[in-house]
């Protein structure tokens, strides 16, 4: 142990004479909300979403942006191929967030269910889905009623001798963080706001400041509370509104700025964001790049009957009995759980107070991860997470259950279990290409599909056209989109290979197909060549004179239509390479004759050449 004490007890003393700053969130389900912001970032990780003018006609966790819907693209296809199929619909794509997620937005008069669920359809497209509205999964509760608990029921403490989370930058994805907070002040680096589109990450409800002080509240200090990586760095990036709310969009973004800004860990204290196709390929986008996202279960004491993803850590709330909280959402989703009861944090104003909810249990997780990741920074994602899940507290059913999932999080076992894990993972993924099929016949746009597992994780999977990489993807299911018009035809071979954190990779099975396109014709605009050749130019002509034409074209001659005319007057008609006709002069006047020929190709192309004869 060292020597300070980590519960930074002595500061607690003013919050009973009332320095603690109340926080009020509403989760009412009418409460009006403002329109959602700009998404975006001082880099482009993707173009500005439009402010909306209208609001959602009831605001709560089911209600949805209007007139937009989130996509998620097939890798290799285009923007263009995406431009044209938002076209269909008279929407507009922006790029947002990772690679291959992109907005629609939609006209006045269209419903976004209705495109959606069209769009879910889509053979080039991963998911379509509305662009949900979350809210966040805390509430303030009696300041007198607890301390720092968790920190000893963790065996933080314990932990703390190897680790206090130097050199992690844990995102915090939430109202905004206040800066000047005595507690964060030193951990905050530089963060984005996705509502208003700015660099202002202050903090506009208080929900923020109390996650970011479960986690990264400056360890032994002497000041307020301790969290759970004390040392670690603060990255605030605002995704919601003043009441707290945010969308799905908002949330995806903020991850990918958050991943490329060199965040490992991402803090999501939001209900039901695991069920976001969007943000789940946002969280992948993090955690192929070596990074891990925690998010919070949810407070509706229900079981949601969500999915489990492998793309999140689901966090669901105990209380100081290691049981799991009346008021915590639990099911299959669950990864692990955490104390979430009376959890002491910073607040909004300088403050300190307890907080109950799943949004508390999850940056105490959070915080672990950034421990877990100071102590090895070699070692991969994925055995940080699995060494999570099984340094954990079984409670509940053995094994993972709904109420806890593989158990209450044990930050001192869990830092233990990093230091002494050997980082020796050699086993390489097992892919194979699901379609097309082996032999298939294949035209335009292809789509492809391949699948992929690994003893740990997947982090990447590749397709190789003919030898050569055309296109990767980092969220499974795995999908790509090629352009086969843009191969010759004939055969051509398909490779899918799939790479894991520790660098091994595996190769499917070639898949050989056959592209079909339709060979495209070139515009013929070259004219046909037609001359008179008989009389000559210039010749003197009486009685039955026999006029000869004959034309050419680089099309051939059946096309070719022909007229020819003296003085302006057609006289005779025909197809093919030549004309004949008899022009009979005795009862012409003298002078000088012009005689004209036109042809015309298949195309419409014209030409016409002349000659003068006298009489």
């Amino acid at each position: 142990m060292v020597g300070s004490p980590y519960t930074d007890s002595g500061p607690f003393l003013p919050i009973f004479f009332g320095v603690a700053v109340s926080l009020l969130i509403s989760l009412a389900l009418s409460t009006a909300l403002t329109p959602a912001g700009v998404v975006g970032g001082p880099d482009p990780v993707g173009q500005a979403i439009a402010q909306l003018s209208a609001r959602p006609s009831a605001a709560g966790p089911n209600a949805a942006a209007p007139r937009r819907v989130l996509i998620g693209t097939k890798a290799g296809l285009t923007e263009a191929e995406v431009g044209k199929i938002a076209a269909v619909h008279g929407a507009k794509a922006r790029r947002m967030g990772p690679p291959g997620m992109f907005v629609f937005e939609l006209p006045a008069n269209a419903s976004e269910k209705a495109v959606a669920a069209t769009l879910s359809r889509h053979p080039q497209l991963k998911f379509a889905e509305l662009d949900q509205l979350v809210a966040p999964a805390a509430a303030p509760n009696d300041p007198y009623a607890g301390s720092q608990w968790h920190l000893n029921k963790m065996g933080l403490p314990n932990a703390w001798d190897t680790t206090q989370g130097a050199g992690v930058t844990i995102a915090v994805l939430d109202t905004g963080v206040d800066a000047s907070h005595p507690d964060l002040a030193a951990r905050l680096v530089p963060g984005w706001n996705f509502y208003d589109n700015n660099s202002d990450t202050s903090d506009v409800n208080g929900h923020g400041t109390a996650v970011a002080g479960a986690a990264t509240a400056t360890l032994n200090n002497g000041v307020g509370v301790a969290g759970t990586a004390g040392q670690a760095q603060l990255m605030p990036v605002r995704i919601a509104d003043a009441n707290g709310y945010a969308y799905w969009s908002t949330v995806a973004q903020g991850l990918t700025w958050a991943t490329d800004k060199g965040a490992r860990v991402a803090n999501i204290s939001y209900g039901g964001v695991s069920t976001s196709a969007a943000v789940q390929s946002a969280a992948q986008y993090m955690r192929s790049r070596g990074g891990l996202v925690v998010v919070a279960a949810g407070n509706n004491g229900i079981d949601e009957g969500f999915a489990p993803t492998s793309t999140m850590i689901v966090v669901s709330a105990t209380d100081a009995n290691d049981v799991k909280t009346s008021w915590s959402s639990y099911g299959s989703f669950i990864s692990v759980a955490a104390p979430g009861q009376d959890i002491w944090t910073t607040t909004r104003g300088g403050g300190y107070q307890a907080w109950w909810g799943t949004s508390l249990a999850s940056p105490v997780v959070a915080g672990v991860v950034g421990l877990m990741m100071s102590a090895r920074p070699d070692m991969s994602n994925t055995q940080v997470e699995s060494l999570l899940y099984s340094s954990s507290v079984d409670l509940g059913a053995p094994g993972r259950d709904s109420y806890y999932g593989w158990g209450r999080v044990n930050a001192a076992a869990a830092v233990q279990a990093t230091v002494n894990s050997a980082v020796a993972d050699t086993q390489p993924p097992s892919v194979a290409i699901a379609s097309p099929g082996n032999g298939k016949t294949v035209s335009g746009l292809l789509p492809v599909d391949v699948n992929a597992s690994d003893n740990v994780g997947v982090t990447r999977v590749d397709l190789k056209l003919n030898g050569n990489v055309i296109a990767s993807d980092t969220s499974a299911p795995y999908g790509f989109s090629v352009d086969t018009t843009q191969l010759p035809n004939g055969t051509a071979s398909l490779v899918a290979i799939a790479y894991d954190a520790a660098g091994n990779q595996g190769s499917s099975t070639a898949v050989g197909v056959t592209v079909s396109n339709s060979v495209a014709v070139a515009a013929d605009t070259t004219p046909p060549v037609v001359n008179v050749k008989a009389p000559s130019n210039g010749a003197t002509v009486s009685g039955n004179v026999t006029i000869s034409v004959a034309a050419s074209d680089n099309a051939g001659a059946a096309g070719i239509k022909l007229q020819l005319l003296v003085n302006g007057n057609q006289v005779a008609s025909g197809s093919g390479s030549t004309l004949n006709y008899k022009w009979n002069t005795a009862k012409l006047p003298a002078g000088s004759y012009t005689l004209e020929a036109r042809a015309t190709d298949a195309n419409g192309n014209a030409s016409s050449s002349a000659i003068t004869v006298r009489h």
